[in-house]
């Protein structure tokens, strides 16, 4: 499109036919048009997650003021707002357990926002695409969230002409720079979706939780990775399964995923 901006004629007519020539050499790729009737879902599923990691700031606020003053370890999760009470108390001055109980009272705020956004978004899905909803929560680790975030973002696998292309588009492939067949670093790592990249990340931490199996295909992969390199090898064949669990709407198989 630098064409048209540079040009010292430009009219419409002009700036016609300079797209179509970029468009006849495929110069021009075409963007994917999300369907309408979906977006304020997504966005509103978006707005959730920004709930939930300003609720997670709150929560370190507290565990942090708790090591500044060199007190014991809580002990409880005050994620759960029965082990919330007696923490303020832990603490000599009124100013800091009045910070404490600002913190506590913002997150139970959050805490029914989210309930109230969930339930919605939920209801929602539940009319877009009941059953691919219900496909995604067969793979272990991926419950409601994991599973709504995944429906919004892909919504149809279709726009991917191959596996290869999702996987980059989840940002779960390592970006390369060559030049004269000499590789020089990496660029890119930005191109392509966030929440998908969360989204695979998360799924593949739990879904080792409880899965023997799976800790035991970890383990295989950190004996030629490192521990990191190794998640996220299970995170991009994550993605490469529900990629093909989109395509044939088909539940998920952990024997087929295991030996694959």
């Amino acid at each position: 499109m630098k064409a048209i901006h540079g040009g010292k004629a430009k009219n419409d007519k002009i700036d016609a036919h300079k797209i179509a020539v970029l468009l006849r050499g495929g110069m021009l790729p075409q963007a994917y048009v999300y369907p309408a009737e979906m977006r304020a879902t997504r966005d509103l599923l978006r707005r959730r997650m920004h709930l939930a990691r300003k609720r997670g700031e709150l929560l370190a606020h507290v565990q942090n003021t708790n090591s500044q003053y060199n007190l014991p370890a809580i002990g409880k999760k005050i994620a759960y707002k029965a082990n919330r009470d007696g923490v303020a108390e832990r603490f000599a001055d009124p100013a800091v357990q009045k910070s404490i109980e600002i913190d506590f009272a913002l997150i139970g705020h959050d805490d029914a926002l989210l309930r109230d956004v969930e339930l919605t978004i939920v209801k929602t899905a539940k009319h877009h695409d009941a059953q691919t909803l219900y496909l995604l929560q067969t793979v272990p680790g991926i419950g409601k969230i994991l599973s709504l975030v995944l429906l919004y973002e892909i919504h149809d696998s279709a726009r991917f002409p191959r596996v290869q292309d999702f996987a980059s588009y989840c940002r779960l492939v390592t970006c390369a720079r060559e030049s004269a067949g000499k590789r020089s670093g990496t660029s890119g790592a930005k191109i392509g979706n966030a929440h998908l990249k969360w989204a695979f990340s998360e799924a593949a931490v739990l879904f080792l939780r409880d899965n023997p199996a799976g800790q035991k295909l970890l383990t295989r992969l950190e004996k030629k990775h490192s521990k990191g390199k190794a998640l996220t090898i299970l995170a991009h064949k994550l993605a490469r399964a529900i990629y093909y669990m989109f395509k044939r709407q088909t539940a998920f198989d952990v024997d087929t995923f295991l030996r694959g």
